[in-house]
């Protein structure tokens, strides 16, 4: 959530920067209101103290009965500027729940998410002699995925994983896990898989993407991505600038709609339900965020070198970094049936715009309060990932080896 005393005082940046993101984001209604509620607190600042000073009168006037009218139609009017201020300041509120993050300056401007751009590249794409597979047609040759199933059991969008299949995608879990936790100082949670309302606001979840949301007769909703879980492990609380950076990371499934996907998007395990994600956050001062958006970013780059799969870096534009993000690279892996890379990891650097809606702020070495900076990043998320190792690693025989690094996690060598 962005601070309101900021807005005020810098709107022409704000608006200018925000209309970047979308062209019709306009702060002329917030601020009008931002006035008239400030002017009527100023009015109500003087009705109360008028109010106090009849009070104080009371006791030694002659005329009582003209003063307790005087009071009694004061207190009335306080009474209608409370009730007129409260209205206002819930409109402003609201207004300040949809707004986005501003966008760095660094980040390229644009309205059309194809404009990204790219960064890096990583490894050689691979070319083949015979005819390739996708992970679909493999999967259900090779009797380790079953959609048709899974859409029996479940509906459509959603997989059943079997045998190797399953212990595959296990071991890319726990692979990803020990390689976070172990070599890049995460500490690992386990965390609920439901959610309240409060924990999907302070990441910008709610109010403006419930269509997206799973949501339960308890008025919880089903974990989009672990990100919303780690971000809220540390709401309404104080942390000490002496133990920042905090860096934790989780596995969780993640539900989301995915209303709007449709043709060859649908297919198989590339935009389901349902699908497996190892999430990696980190809680920083604002001095060092970007720097540790780019640690982060490493780190789930190390994932698809050690994998030996081919992938990009790209920095997405205005219009199409997430809610929260100031500045998101999104990590793409390539996907050879399909002849182009797919997200596999999205890195944002949410600034302090989470921990204001969370209420998390640290202690700095001085002792005054600050808000701390939220990052988060996927490391990664398994529903690209697993078609990229079996499309990649398909052989001419008809068999998938499985990348040297997960093979004591599996305990095969080829499927």
């Amino acid at each position: 959530m962005l601070d309101l005393k900021f807005i005020r005082e810098n709107s022409d940046l704000v608006e200018k920067r925000l209309k970047t993101r979308k062209k019709d984001i306009s702060l002329k209604e917030l601020l009008e209101m931002d006035e008239k509620r400030r002017n009527l607190q100023g009015m109500l600042d003087e009705k109360k103290s008028q109010r106090n000073t009849i009070n104080k009168e009371l006791p030694k006037s002659e005329d009582k009965k003209t003063l307790i009218e005087k009071m009694k139609k004061i207190s009335e009017e306080i009474k209608e500027s409370e009730k007129e201020e409260i209205e206002l300041s819930n409109k402003i509120q609201q207004i300040l729940w949809e707004l986005p993050n501003i966008p760095h300056e660094s980040v390229k401007i644009s309205y059309n998410e194809e404009d990204a751009e790219i960064l890096s590249t990583w490894g050689k794409i691979p070319e083949y002699d015979f005819e390739l597979k996708d992970h679909v047609d493999l999967g259900i040759e090779k009797n380790i995925l079953d959609f048709e199933r899974a859409a029996k059991i479940a509906g459509s969008r959603f997989a059943l994983y079997i045998d190797k299949g399953a212990r595959l995608e296990r071991a890319l879990i726990n692979f990803m896990l020990d390689v976070q936790t172990k070599e890049h100082g995460y500490k690992e949670f386990m965390t609920p898989y439901l959610v309240n309302a409060d924990s999907l606001f302070t990441t910008s979840n709610l109010p403006k993407f419930e269509e997206d949301l799973f949501k339960t007769q308890d008025n919880l909703y089903l974990l989009p991505t672990s990100e919303v879980t780690l971000v809220n492990i540390h709401r309404d609380e104080i942390l000490e600038e002496n133990d920042l950076p905090l860096k934790y990371t989780a596995y969780t499934p993640c539900f989301r709609r995915e209303a709007g996907s449709y043709g060859k998007d649908v297919r198989g395990l590339i935009r389901t339900h349902q699908f497996n994600k190892v999430e990696l956050v980190q809680f920083t001062t604002p001095e060092t965020s970007y720097e540790i958006q780019q640690k982060i970013v490493e780190h789930a780059e190390e994932i698809l070198k050690r994998l030996g799969l081919s992938y990009r870096k790209i920095a997405l534009v205005t219009s199409d970094i997430s809610n929260a993000s100031i500045k998101t690279i999104d990590i793409e892996v390539w996907v050879p049936t399909q002849g182009k890379y797919r997200e596999v990891a999205s890195i944002s650097n949410c600034t302090d715009f989470q921990a204001r809606r969370g209420n998390i702020k640290y202690r700095d070495k001085e002792g005054k309060l600050k808000f701390v900076h939220t990052l988060n990043g996927s490391g990664l998320a398994t529903s690209r990932l697993l078609p990229a190792i079996i499309e990649t690693y398909q052989k001419k025989d008809g068999s998938i080896e499985i990348p040297e690094v997960l093979r004591k996690y599996t305990g095969f060598d080829a499927i």
